[in-house]
């Protein structure tokens, strides 16, 4: 589960999530469109898990009249853990999958 292998590809897919979401802050204006959904995707995920009932995401449990509720603590380290651990879980099965026998990919 912690070979080199997977950790490798884990590195390559967070490095290639923050090229990806980069453009979003000091690209160019084209690219800002299409950047800013891959940035804020993870991010409004907290009022997907708040609206499925996971508790203590949002400040105020969410009641913040018009405005969007900022997370909380255990909020962002709850997007991290799930966010991290779900591209583990990626990276795990692509290493898997590569390093099956049978598999001809040369590393």
């Amino acid at each position: 589960m912690l070979r080199p292998f997977t950790l490798k590809i884990l590195a390559g897919l967070l490095c290639a999530y923050a090229l990806l979401s980069l453009p979003a802050w000091v690209g160019p204006s084209f690219f800002e469109e299409i950047s800013i959904y891959v940035y804020m995707t993870p991010i409004f995920s907290i009022y997907f898990f708040h609206y499925i009932g996971v508790p203590g995401l949002l400040e105020h449990n969410g009641y913040c009249g018009w405005g969007v509720c900022s997370p909380t603590a255990w909020g962002w380290t709850f997007l991290v853990l799930f966010w991290v651990g779900t591209a583990w879980l990626v990276a795990w099965g692509i290493a898997t999958l590569i390093s099956r026998p049978g598999a001809r990919i040369a590393r």
